[in-house]
């Protein structure tokens, strides 16, 4: 997820490490906070991986700053990932949202549909956050109002996900519908 995120934003401009920080702050850091000790190594692994370098701005007023740029082949490992996100990423509603943020990448519309479909097809799957042995659980069979609660809420986001991913996905073939 952190180097999507990474590759991701420095696709949509260069950015100075603690820029890159905010935006991966505002992106995930309530769920998943990304620390300097996380982040710092991370973008180290990605220059020696030559998937990004560092240019040395002079500072107005203090030290030099440096500024984190994509490469090429920091773009096509960028794509490829969206092209081919894995299981986890379709399945993890973080990972998701972070495979989402940056999908508009993609130059095929045929491409991006694809993605979407893995999706769908996840969420297409029965599942449940409970189960009674191996069949999952809805939230009618719980008497637990709170575990019910977590199911219904569940339910209710993957509605609103399923009715744009199938607006999303006819748009992107050319043939808009409305889920009105």
């Amino acid at each position: 997820m952190l180097k999507l995120a990474i590759l991701g934003f420095l696709h949509d401009q260069p950015m100075h490490g603690y820029e890159l920080r905010r935006h991966l702050a505002a992106l995930t850091g309530h769920i998943r906070p990304i620390s300097d000790g996380t982040l710092y190594p991370a973008i180290k692994r990605l220059e020696t991986d030559g998937l990004l370098i560092r240019e040395t701005e002079p500072g107005s007023t203090a030290a030099p700053r440096h500024t984190l740029h994509l490469t090429p082949a920091g773009r096509s490992a960028l794509l490829e990932q969206l092209r081919t996100p894995d299981r986890l990423d379709i399945s993890d509603e973080n990972r998701w949202f972070t495979v989402l943020a940056f999908l508009r990448h993609l130059d095929s519309p045929a491409e991006q549909a694809t993605v979407l479909r893995r999706r769908l097809a996840f969420l297409d799957e029965p599942a449940s956050f409970f189960y009674d042995g191996a069949r999952p659980l809805s939230a009618e069979d719980i008497t637990d109002p709170f575990r019910s609660g977590i199911l219904l809420i569940a339910r209710a986001t993957s509605q609103a996900e399923l009715a744009w991913l199938g607006d999303t996905i006819a748009t992107l073939d050319g043939h808009p519908r409305s889920s009105a």
